[in-house]
């Protein structure tokens, strides 16, 4: 049998041994579990996924190869890639390189010939454990040191993660969703001016706005009040991103809160969703292993529907906390959290999970639409 070479050592000691590819090195992070079947490469460059290592449930990562059309943003953003089949050659014709290659040049470490079920389960049950994932090629590990820096990690609880994956300055967006046979297109006739403050955006939530008409100046995650009203917009987006949303919310809470007094019609996914409803007066709380996959059922309590919806997030909103005005609108039917609100009369709303997918079932992208009918609304009164 050959040697081992890589290595994942949990902070209580556990090891996992198998292959290593991608990087050389040793990553320190929170290990998450992804459902997904499809979207390895948009799961790993969305910026929701910095300081966590991901291991996919699905055994064949790494079949359909990389392609430059798939980056959610300029990099992989996640530290590391847990597997249990080694990437083969990839077998689609859009494949313009392999998934080992790709995270090689990008210094980040993958592993394969893991038991993911086994370690799936051990998420599950003790909650997201504190890792190091070391790939060395001789195979010589320090096994008490690598169990030593997973120990040492500090954790997401706290965090402001946001900061190291936000924009550095503003621009605009006109690039709009993929279709056969063109791939992406422009928007060059917007209806609304939209701000969306990017907390760690995916491009394809940018390419959602874009494609319903808006013209989409993007902030980074520390722009105030004044930044936005300044730009004069007709809506506020609050994007996704990483990290503990109490922590980024120290600085882009009161900015939301002060936005949303104006009246502005105001629409966040993810930590935009989290932020808002602290915003508005609720609490968020660090969930057990989180939920990260394409599969989540979502009831929308409007009218019963259910919708499968892609997520990725480790904090979710305590809805024993939302003030009085505020109502739930979606709940997951996987464990009963909040996964929408929206507050009572005005055109102020957000959802837990991505329904721009990428990856994922496009069951919720009517909300882009929503987004849009409150700002043609508002422009009517």
């Amino acid at each position: 049998m050959p040697k081992p070479t890589a290595c994942l050592a949990l902070a209580d000691g556990t090891l996992f041994r198998g292959h290593g590819f991608g990087a050389t090195g040793t990553a320190t992070a929170e290990l998450c579990f992804n459902t997904a079947m499809t979207g390895y490469q948009e799961i790993m460059t969305d910026p929701s996924y910095a300081g966590q290592i991901v291991t996919f449930t699905f055994p064949h990562i790494g079949n359909t190869g990389i392609n430059a059309d798939d980056d959610e943003t300029a990099e992989p953003v996640a530290s590391g890639v847990v597997v249990k089949w080694d990437p083969t050659e990839p077998s689609n014709w859009r494949a313009q390189g392999d998934l080992a290659d790709w995270l090689a040049r990008r210094g980040r470490i993958g592993i394969g010939g893991v038991d993911t079920r086994r370690l799936t389960r051990a998420i599950r049950q003790q909650g997201a454990p504190h890792v190091a994932l070391c790939h060395d090629p001789s195979g010589d590990f320090d096994i008490e040191g690598l169990v030593a820096q997973a120990r040492a990690f500090p954790g997401l609880l706290g965090q402001d993660l946001a900061k190291d994956v936000t924009t550095a300055q503003s621009y605009r967006w006109t690039e709009t969703k993929w279709a056969w046979p063109d791939g992406h297109g422009t928007q060059d006739a917007p209806r609304h001016k939209v701000v969306a403050i990017d907390y760690g955006a995916k491009r394809n939530i940018l390419r959602s706005l874009a494609h319903v008409g808006c013209d989409v100046t993007v902030l980074p995650a520390t722009a105030t009040a004044e930044d936005v009203l300044a730009l004069d917009p007709d809506g506020l987006f609050l994007s996704n991103g990483p990290g503990d949303p109490a922590a980024t919310g120290e600085y882009a809470v009161p900015a939301i809160r002060d936005v949303v007094d104006t009246g502005l019609p105001t629409f966040g996914i993810c930590l935009g969703h989290q932020m808002l409803a602290m915003a508005l007066g609720a609490r968020t709380v660090k969930m057990n292993h989180g939920h990260h996959g394409a599969n989540h059922p979502v009831k929308r309590r409007l009218d019963g529907r259910v919708e499968i919806t892609s997520m990725n997030h480790g904090f979710t909103v305590d809805v024993q906390t939302l003030p009085p005005g505020v109502e739930e609108t979606h709940v997951s039917l996987f464990d009963g959290s909040n996964c929408g609100i929206r507050l009572s009369g005005r055109p102020v709303f957000s959802v837990q999970y991505h329904p721009e997918a990428s990856p994922g079932p496009h069951d919720s992208a009517y909300l882009f639409d929503d987004f849009v009918a409150a700002m043609d609304d508002a422009k009517k009164a």
